[in-house]
């Protein structure tokens, strides 16, 4: 018999806000507890924090009870990665909690809990770029095999070409792209369905359990591009000295 006890950490609040879908749950002993999801156009600024405590609330669960904080650490969109990022940093900080980030492509992999295909994970980027990436069921456990990345998605979708596996792509900007993986691959790949295309907090949750936990001070999102400002500043003042844009407060 397996001692769940033993394996799982007691209580999990799980954060994911690094898209336009928002989602907190807390997981303790390896089921969810509860779960708050929203899709659309959100202001995390302003609903994330009251999306925590209402989870809290119906949990039934004291802030200071939590065991681990995880939290979607990109890639995605800047502003809402660095929201999470800030509010579970200060969280883990002040509550003296470990703090566990995982990335947000891998949460999008792991809605398909059942594929013996490479599960490719998309997210729209703007201008024909993705973030994008590949992970594989082994032995129960997700595995990166293509390392999280931001692409043009013709140059990655030609990658993908190389190999010769069958191939699954999940993710709610799938229709932007799905033509065009047609094409290429055929029968090779396939879509999942709608229901699988949201990342959901409690899949996060359960992907912190055996994941480790990072100095607060030193952790940083993985936004794995600048911001579109920034980009911009730094075209328009190309061979002048050279700088950060700004200074980032993570």
């Amino acid at each position: 018999m397996r001692l769940w006890k033993e394996e799982f950490v007691l209580k999990i609040l799980a954060i994911e806000s690094s898209n336009q879908t928002m989602s907190v749950a807390t997981m303790e002993n390896g089921l969810v507890v509860a779960e708050y999801t929203r899709n659309g156009n959100l202001q995390h600024s302003t609903q994330l924090m009251p999306a925590i405590e209402q989870v809290m609330e119906g949990s039934g669960w004291k802030m200071g009870e939590v065991d681990r904080i995880a939290v979607a650490k990109g890639p995605g969109s800047y502003t809402g990665v660095r929201i999470g990022a800030t509010i579970a940093k200060t969280l883990a900080w002040t509550l003296g909690k470990d703090l566990v980030p995982v990335s947000s492509l891998k949460v999008l992999a792991a809605n398909v809990s059942s594929a013996t295909a490479l599960i490719i994970p998309l997210i729209d980027a703007r201008r024909k770029n993705i973030y994008t990436g590949g992970y594989k069921w082994e032995n129960g456990q997700l595995v990166e095999v293509i390392a999280d990345v931001h692409l043009a998605s013709e140059a990655f979708f030609l990658q993908l070409l190389e190999r010769e596996e069958p191939l699954l792509f999940v993710g709610q900007d799938l229709p932007l792209y799905e033509d065009r993986i047609k094409e290429l691959f055929g029968e090779r790949a396939q879509c999942t369905h709608p229901k699988e295309w949201l990342p959901r907090a409690g899949v996060l949750a359960s992907l912190a359990v055996e994941g480790s936990s990072v100095d607060v001070h030193l952790f940083s999102p993985e936004y794995l591009k600048k911001p579109e400002a920034e980009e911009n500043w730094q075209k328009a003042h190309e061979g002048e000295r050279k700088g950060e844009y700004v200074e980032r407060i993570d």
